[in-house]
């Protein structure tokens, strides 16, 4: 079996690229400090696959930490999830964001290289792109200047492992720009567990519509879309995933060096309030939500063109948006019924 090492593996999307690392033959070494996630994660992931996965409770920043697990696990390639992600905080405390964002990875890059692993797969973001000129956006369109920190380290990364790569650094690379993750793992082992006030919208309804919180929010009804509120592309957390392995497969069948970028998104967008709907009537529950103003920051609409990962990784979604609410809601009930 080869080691994939997954920095902040315990995490939302980390956890469930997990269990698709186990299911595709490889075996998944997690690191993560627990700053934004649950040792609770461990034991879903144990439900899940029958058995316990090697876990260092360690920060990625701690360089002689990270060395040795490099050290004592022959490892195949790397996955790195570990990084602040809210957008927000970003904005208050940015040094925080490229400390932590910006120095691990070039902590795991320096290890990869002393310890001869070739093979990365890079957490990124559709972030980078802001507002696109046009849509849908594909991994040509223009960046535009982030609208947040957090959003500028994403960009930062990049350029690093586009100049090591360019430098003739012995290293295969991708970076996957995620668009919007939702659902949970069908079992409901697993799930998004935001420590705190959700950022994102979906645990943002599945808490109000169990009564965790009073409303929901919908930030603008003026926006230039079908109904007003803002558009994105929202993809099942397990075709995430899946688009993860696909990646770590094809890097392992090139020779030389190697940085790509690929979209990971399904294609398709969806209003904040189409998203609402296609939840009542997954779940059978109306939701109370208000209409407030537009949030500072807030694109007005994004998705992905996927053409490309589907044509060179042979990857597509497999999950709908009714799909990715309904497993967004048995996780929420079981969240509930475990108190």
């Amino acid at each position: 079996m080869k080691n994939i090492l997954i920095t902040g593996g315990a995490g939302y999307i980390g956890s469930h690229t997990a269990v698709e690392l186990v299911k595709a033959g490889f075996e998944p070494i997690i690191l993560d400090n627990f700053s934004n996630s649950e040792k609770s994660v461990l034991d879903g992931l144990k439900q899940i696959l029958g058995r316990e996965l090697i876990c260092y409770d360690e920060d990625c920043n701690d360089r002689g930490a990270v060395a040795k697990i490099f050290e004592k696990h022959q490892l195949s390639g790397v996955i790195h999830f570990a990084a602040y992600k809210a957008v927000g905080e970003s904005t208050q405390v940015p040094l925080n964001y490229y400390r932590n964002n910006v120095d691990s990875l070039l902590v795991i890059l320096d290890c990869m290289a002393k310890y001869g692993v070739k093979d990365l797969v890079f957490s990124s973001s559709c972030t980078v792109y802001g507002q696109p000129d046009t849509l849908p956006v594909t991994e040509n369109t223009p960046r535009k200047e982030a609208e947040s920190p957090y959003g500028n380290t994403k960009k930062i990364c990049e350029d690093i492992l586009r100049d090591y790569v360019k430098s003739g650094a012995d290293t295969r690379i991708i970076s996957l720009r995620y668009f919007n993750p939702v659902g949970a793992h069908p079992t409901s082992a697993i799930g998004e567990l935001p420590l705190g006030t959700p950022n994102n919208l979906v645990p943002f309804i599945t808490q109000t519509a169990a009564g965790i919180r009073e409303k929901l929010t919908v930030f603008g009804d003026d926006y230039d879309t079908a109904d007003g509120s803002c558009v994105r592309d929202y993809i099942h957390v397990v075709d995430l995933a899946d688009a993860h392995v696909k990646s770590l497969a094809f890097l392992a069948q090139k020779a030389g060096n190697l940085y790509d970028i690929f979209n990971v998104g399904t294609g398709k967008g969806n209003t904040v309030l189409e998203v609402i709907n296609t939840f009542e009537q997954v779940a059978g529950k109306k939701l109370n939500y208000t209409i407030g103003k537009r949030r500072p920051g807030d694109v007005e609409k994004v998705w992905a063109d996927t053409g490309k990962i589907t044509e060179v990784l042979g990857w597509q979604p497999q999950f709908t948006l009714e799909d990715s609410l309904r497993d967004s809601w048995n996780w929420q009930l079981k969240l509930v019924e475990k108190g």
